[in-house]
């Protein structure tokens, strides 16, 4: 067998997530939507310190070990280390971006074929991965969170994965999702899924959705890669 390139060395694994329909619900309002998902790939698990330093050259400053999730990462950083990890295995990158310090002037082309964040509904699809309740598991079986996690964030896929393959779309760290919360009432906030290692169960659940604005760095909240089939 002959050696990897270095291209294929930093390729992440990716499983291939069926299409279906999601209903999306934000308990704020008290509103469900209807949201049919195509059939695409995502990554077992979160982006991690080793993957991002590879892409990169460099990571955010931290304690944490390479296999842990990068976190401090901002929404904007994020879709730049997409394109960047594009680019570096020969895929088309799905974004284009100017200097926007909101983000308001990102545009993802959903057919090329490289990175991406995966939207909201992608997200839930692919965390719920058939199934209808609070979680896909038992929380302690699927989740590093604030009852069992010892305050640290976790080496990805220490965890049980969901029927789909994937690990920590609950607990461990929060993840950026492409679409914008709500944008007449919190203007660019992005959203961000699957709760953390910080978190109370309440947090933890497939359906929590937070927010904040695309520049946020926080030390529980990384991304997960997705791409168009």
């Amino acid at each position: 067998m002959s050696p990897a390139t270095p291209s294929q060395a930093i390729a992440p694994s990716m499983a291939v997530i069926p299409a279906g329909t999601i209903v999306l619900r934000d308990e704020g309002t008290k509103t469900n939507w209807e949201v049919d998902v195509q059939a695409f790939r995502l990554a077992p698990h979160p982006v991690t310190r080793e993957l991002y330093r590879a892409v990169l050259g460099d990571v955010p400053a931290g304690p944490a070990g390479p296999l842990t999730p990068v976190t401090d990462v901002s929404w904007l950083e994020a879709v730049r280390f997409c394109d960047a990890l594009s680019r570096a295995t020969g895929l088309r990158p799905c974004y284009s971006m100017g200097d926007d310090p909101d983000g308001l002037d990102v545009t993802c082309d959903w057919r090329a074929g490289g990175y991406r964040l995966p939207s909201e509904a992608e997200w839930e699809h692919a965390c719920r991965a058939g199934t209808s309740g609070v979680r896909y598991g038992e929380l302690d079986e699927i989740a590093w969170h604030r009852g069992n996690s010892g305050g640290d964030v976790h080496d990805v896929a220490g965890k049980a994965p969901n029927a789909w393959g994937l690990h920590d779309m609950i607990g461990n760290v929060w993840e950026w999702c492409w679409d914008v919360y709500d944008p007449g009432v919190y203007g660019p906030y992005r959203v961000f899924r699957g709760g953390s290692a910080y978190d109370q169960p309440r947090g933890c659940r497939a359906s929590c959705r937070r927010k904040s604005h695309p520049t946020f760095r926080i030390d529980d909240l990384g991304f997960r890669l997705a791409r168009s089939l």
